[in-house]
């Protein structure tokens, strides 16, 4: 199984996209150790001291497919889900000093915190979905699909084209534009979809 990231993916305004899709998505992978379950708490990791935050949807891919055209991307989700795409900022900036990498900054231990997957049948409309994170129960992020530059099938499609995608990969989707930010240890995190209460847990 991989994890799939998108980045820079959310506009403020829906004027703002079309300046700004030019079909070149920002992708980066993380490895599955990186993924935490069951709203498990995590560990603030020792190799940061700037962890930063952003609330995603997150697409759990149901059957293998490769070069999947747009009309029939999205019947390849299976589920969804949200979760939390962690960067170690210090680490990421060290990187780009030597044009390096983002896996380090990307892809520790506990960066890629998912919650319990729904059907994606229980969503009516996937370009319509609200989303949301609190922190310490301060809202801190809130989101709706309308405003993605890439669509989750403009996403599958892309990928796609490069490396197979198999049952069971999870594809982050993009944090919204606005609210992204740092985390310290003891912070309380819950993020939601439609003001449902999926993801739960502390920084250790």
């Amino acid at each position: 199984m991989k994890i799939i990231g998108i980045g820079k993916n959310y506009v403020n305004s829906i004027s703002e996209i079309s300046a700004i899709k030019t079909g070149a998505q920002t992708i980066f992978t993380k490895p599955d150790s990186s993924l935490v379950t069951g709203n498990s708490d995590i560990d603030f990791p020792k190799i940061t001291n700037q962890l930063a935050y952003e609330v995603e949807l997150v697409a759990k891919i149901g059957k293998r497919g490769k070069d999947i055209t747009l009309d029939a991307a999205e019947s390849y989700i299976s589920e969804l889900a949200v979760g939390i795409d962690y960067t170690a900022k210090d680490v990421l900036s060290a990187s780009r000093e030597n044009k390096g990498p983002w896996a380090l900054a990307k892809g520790f231990d506990g960066a890629s915190p998912v919650s319990a997957f729904q059907p994606v049948s229980n969503f009516t409309d996937l370009k319509a979905i609200n989303f949301d994170l609190k922190i310490n129960g301060e809202q801190k992020q809130v989101g709706t699909t309308g405003l993605m530059i890439y669509s989750f099938a403009e996403i599958i499609a892309y990928v796609s084209s490069f490396m197979t995608l198999e049952e069971g990969d999870l594809v982050f989707t993009g944090t919204p534009a606005s609210g992204a930010g740092f985390v310290e240890k003891g912070d309380h995190l819950q993020a939601s979809i439609e003001g449902e209460l999926f993801l739960d847990f502390k920084m250790i």
